[in-house]
């Protein structure tokens, strides 16, 4: 029973119609479950759906709970149940869950403190990463590559330092303090650009038009590194099936 219910709650591979069904219908609760973070007001009917979504969301959590010795592959079921609660997604989802037990009871004064956190329901999204194979090829991708991106990440840190560090002495009087420095940096590299901070003279001006040009080929690399993943892992995928 409880490795059926397992199959269920674990992300379809198309043959299970029953997991498949239960996948679109998480995913279209967890969607139902933000539109209220989009409004300013708050509306009988949401606060309604929002208690049907949060009951949703406890039994959800109860089943993986449940089910735990098969999701972390653990022989030893007390083990895999002492673990569940520490894993990632778990946590997500009780963070997902937290801030909305203050809709149950409101004369729990203790419980309203839950209301500080209510801004962290956005981690619902987090929950549609198990329900979707392209998000899940995405972050395959992300793991692979991950060397690679963090050298990459290191590159554009020890970039930005070392231009604050040479703008903010080339010329000190456009820059407040090293930190206007690392800002001006920052944008530069990304060649966003916004106006607020730069450079007047010819000094400050040549190093900007270097950091920017830098910037275009260090920003770069991130995009041809998850490119050629992605691609890697559709063949991947193409080659299992």
């Amino acid at each position: 029973m409880r490795e059926k219910l397992y199959k269920i709650l674990e992300v379809s591979d198309g043959n299970n119609l029953l997991s498949t069904i239960y996948d679109y219908f998480m995913i279209i609760v967890i969607i139902i479950s933000l539109i209220p973070l989009a409004l300013k007001k708050t509306y009988f009917a949401f606060e309604i759906l929002e208690i049907i979504c949060l009951a949703i969301f406890i039994i959800d959590y109860l089943c993986r709970w449940l089910t735990a010795d098969y999701l972390l592959k653990k022989k030893n079921k007390v083990v895999a149940f002492i673990i569940f609660p520490f894993t990632f997604m778990a946590i997500v989802d009780m963070v997902s869950i937290l801030p909305s037990i203050t809709l149950l009871n409101n004369g729990f004064k203790l419980l309203r403190l839950f209301r500080l956190f209510r801004a962290f329901r956005v981690f619902r999204v987090f929950k549609a990463f198990r329900y979707s194979k392209n998000i899940r090829i995405i972050i395959n991708v992300l793991k692979n590559s991950k060397r690679s991106l963090i050298t990459v990440g290191t590159l554009a840190i020890v970039y930005i330092i070392i231009s604050a560090l040479i703008v903010f002495n080339v010329e000190p009087d456009s820059f407040n303090n090293f930190f206007d420095a690392i800002y001006w940096a920052t944008i530069s590299l990304t060649t966003v650009g916004y106006g607020d901070i730069y450079p007047v003279t010819i000094c400050g001006r040549v190093v900007t038009m270097i950091s920017s040009v830098l910037g275009i080929a260090i920003v770069a690399l991130p995009a041809g590194i998850i490119t050629a993943g992605y691609m890697k892992e559709i063949e991947n995928v193409k080659d299992e099936k």
